[in-house]
């Protein structure tokens, strides 16, 4: 990631900060469409996991200028992904739900760029999370 496409994603998430929660509705409602067989990891009752979602993506986002700050949360995270039955395979249609989600929340805001920057982002992230979560596989 460039400090360009940091500052894209930074932005960009600012603009979807105000609805948040329609967001995260949207989100799942996409990641579940297109993957139906993850709905069984989450609970019935979404609006925990809606927060969880957004607070976290806050996190990342905010955290985006010293990676190194985010990487033993997002370390744990997918560690306890491997726990409630997340796979590796999994990741690529969770970014698809997110893209997918921000495309729509940001409408005329959505550029290749911002598309690009988000891309970026979250292929450096979930490559982290899943290497952290089979080397936590390997190491048990």
């Amino acid at each position: 990631m460039t400090p360009a496409q940091i500052k894209l994603v930074q932005q960009s998430f600012a603009e979807v900060a105000p609805i948040a929660d329609k967001a995260a509705e949207m989100f799942y409602g996409r990641l579940f469409e297109i993957a139906p067989q993850v709905r069984k990891l989450f609970p019935d009752d979404l609006t925990e996991q809606r927060k969880k979602l957004m607070t976290t993506l806050a996190v990342v986002v905010n955290g985006l200028n010293n990676m190194d700050s985010i990487f033993p949360a997002a370390a744990a995270l997918a560690k306890r992904h491997v726990a409630y039955g997340a796979q590796a395979t999994h990741y690529p249609v969770v970014g698809d739900a997110l893209l997918w989600t921000l495309e729509r929340g940001l409408g005329p805001s959505w550029t290749p760029d911002v598309a690009a920057a988000w891309a970026s982002t979250y292929a450096a992230l979930s490559g982290f999370m899943i290497n952290a979560a089979h080397s936590r596989e390997s190491a048990a």
